[in-house]
């Protein structure tokens, strides 16, 4: 997760952090899906529950444990900008235990979907940008060469230090195009 402010044309990272969405105390919770995989449909459609009702307390508390350190330093969190996969709509759940495929698929919207939900808990606007488009949309929005967009958000790091992973900079291109959204 991170928090971006600036303009549209200087952005600034104002703090970056990884959040558990998974509770160790719920064996499967880590990958719910795959879990699931292997039980029978009653006990999978309870494991998937209880895990998302366990995954949506942790990023509701992430989420707002990250406004309450921005309302510290006087800032307010006004957005959020949330990366999605190709945005194709799931199967019900028997069908999606029964390919390996879907089953990847269906973690990353499971755990997508908890982030979303947490910002809207605290009224937190979400863009939804696909991870596919994120660059050309960043580029689209900013008016920026893509080579020149890449160097800006990798610029982004360095008043934070290391590490910059791969996650970090389109987390914070996604910030940035929701921030652009406000303006």
């Amino acid at each position: 997760m991170v928090a971006v402010a600036g303009s549209p044309g200087r952005p600034v990272v104002l703090e970056r952090r990884r959040i558990e969405t998974a509770d160790a105390a719920i064996p499967g919770s880590k990958q719910p899906y795959h879990s699931a995989e292997r039980l029978d449909l009653q006990e999978a459609e309870t494991l998937i529950r209880e895990c998302r009702d366990s995954c949506m307390s942790l990023t509701g508390r992430a989420v707002g444990a990250m406004a309450a350190q921005l309302a510290r330093s006087g800032r307010v969190a006004v957005r959020a900008g949330v990366l999605f996969a190709s945005g194709r709509s799931l199967p019900d759940l028997a069908a999606t235990l029964k390919s390996h495929a879907l089953i990847h698929t269906a973690e990353g919207e499971f755990f997508r979907e908890a982030v979303v939900r947490a910002c809207e808990k605290h009224s937190l606007p979400v863009t939804r940008v696909k991870e596919r488009e994120v660059w050309d949309r960043g580029a689209a929005a900013f008016r920026l060469d893509p080579t020149d967009l890449r160097q800006t958000i990798n610029e982004l790091r360095r008043p934070l230090g290391p590490p910059w992973s791969q996650d970090e900079k389109l987390a914070s291109l996604a910030a940035w195009i929701a921030l652009a959204a406000t303006t």
